[in-house]
């Protein structure tokens, strides 16, 4: 069964499990099980899609539960009526904040301008090394997604040198066999935190927030434990990574 968020006569809310698909697709022909299909039989209603997730993503993911509806919340994602928060783990340390602008081409080929801002929530520094350094450096960032391209968020970060943890193919290969050969985590550490929007009903703000699954808590409380006291005591031997 998935979490249930939010639930009313015209919308329904889940914690997506990192892994789980939403809908069918030709390209992840493997997967038996969809977020469509177990809701829908979880609630004994049809239920429509109104955005998307990567696979590799957890988190909020909002269904509508009739045509009308879902053609509101669609028009509101596209005209960012919708304000969407993410949770990241990223190599390395982050500015404070900041914002990524670079443009990306989508699957038709067509050159779209995207924008990502970002703000630091905690870093460490743990005393084992990922590469050519004797500690390895990670961020945990908020992360606000101006526009909504596909991977857009994993893309941008890899862009910056900052890759999210966990991710193939826009990640860090080095990285990701060091998660899992350390610490046995295969998963990619990006959760879609919290979904803000006027109800295309009545009108009232809705606030929906997913608490993070337990592989991603895991790995902070995992970084926390090992960081060094000080994040800044390497800062004479290593650069941002």
């Amino acid at each position: 069964m998935l979490e249930i968020l939010f639930q009313d006569d015209h919308l329904v809310a889940v914690n997506k499990p990192h892994g789980l698909l939403v809908h069918r697709s030709p390209i992840a022909a493997d997967a038996k099980e969809f977020a469509v299909q177990i809701l829908r039989d979880q609630i004994g209603k049809k239920v429509y899609p109104v955005h998307r997730l990567d696979r590799k993503t957890g988190g909020v993911l909002l269904f509508a539960l009739d045509e009308t509806t879902n053609s509101l919340m669609q028009q509101a994602f596209m005209n960012k009526g919708v304000n969407k928060k993410y949770l990241s783990l990223v190599r390395g340390f982050t500015d404070d904040e900041g914002i990524v602008e670079y443009p990306l081409t989508n699957e038709a080929g067509k050159v779209q301008d995207a924008v990502t801002h970002f703000r630091t929530l905690d870093r460490y520094s743990i005393p084992m090394s990922s590469g050519k350094f004797p500690t390895s450096r990670y961020s945990l960032i908020e992360v606000d997604p101006e526009t909504g391209r596909m991977h857009q968020i994993r893309k941008h970060f890899a862009h910056i040198f900052h890759p999210i943890i966990g991710d193939r193919p826009h990640g860090c290969n080095k990285q990701n066999k060091f998660f899992l050969e350390n610490f046995e985590m295969n998963t990619m550490l990006l959760h879609a935190e919290k979904l803000e929007f006027s109800h295309p009903v009545n009108h009232y703000m809705i606030s929906i927030k997913a608490p993070l699954q337990s592989e991603f808590t895991r790995m902070i409380d995992l970084l926390n434990e090992l960081s060094l006291k000080d994040p800044d005591a390497d800062q004479n031997t290593q650069d941002k990574q």
